[in-house]
């Protein structure tokens, strides 16, 4: 018999292990996409999960955190801080927010890793390794280039995500998992 949580830590497992995956293999076949300032890291689409499952908030902070310990990740422990604190902000925020529609699409909660991805890993670039010390234009510049990276992956990618799984009655089953 499957209980709450078992349920609860095989999605969040199964999440984590994607996102990592996902990331990796990104960075690995096509260098730097993943993991550099202007990015288009794909697995990010993931984060749309956290609209229809608590799961996906261990699940995609911890995938975070094993993408950037990889030996692949360019800001090293830095990132892993900042990073994975951005992913744990915007998949909590983005779970509060799954109710709030437009044009029965979930924008709001959408928004929230290009804010909180731009907030704290521009701010991450701006003071740990742009040399000549903190300007805030410098930060805006470069959370703005973060922002810009994961909203592109939310718009183009994340919200068609949200609308097929809606529409196949995924996101019924994902709560029901949760519910057992």
């Amino acid at each position: 018999m499957k209980t709450k949580s078992t349920m609860y830590i095989v999605q969040a497992a199964v999440i984590a292990a994607l996102y990592a995956t996902l990331t990796i293999l990104q960075n690995t076949l096509l260098p730097g996409t993943a993991s550099m300032a202007v990015q288009f890291r794909a697995s990010e689409v993931l984060t749309i999960l956290a609209i229809f499952t608590p799961a996906a908030i261990p699940g995609l902070t911890i995938g975070c955190i094993i993408a950037n310990i990889s030996s692949l990740s360019v800001l090293g422990t830095y990132d892993m801080i900042f990073g994975s604190l951005a992913s744990l902000i915007a998949a909590v925020l983005m779970y509060l927010l799954r109710n709030k529609r437009l044009f029965t699409l979930p924008v709001a909660a959408a928004l929230m890793p290009a804010i909180a991805n731009g907030i704290l890993v521009g701010f991450e670039i701006e003071f740990f390794f742009v040399e000549g010390g903190f300007h805030f234009g410098d930060f805006l510049f470069q959370g703005s280039l973060v922002a810009l990276g994961e909203l592109s992956v939310l718009l183009v990618l994340g919200l068609p995500l949200a609308k097929l799984i809606e529409k196949q009655g995924l996101d019924k089953k994902l709560l029901a998992l949760n519910q057992q």
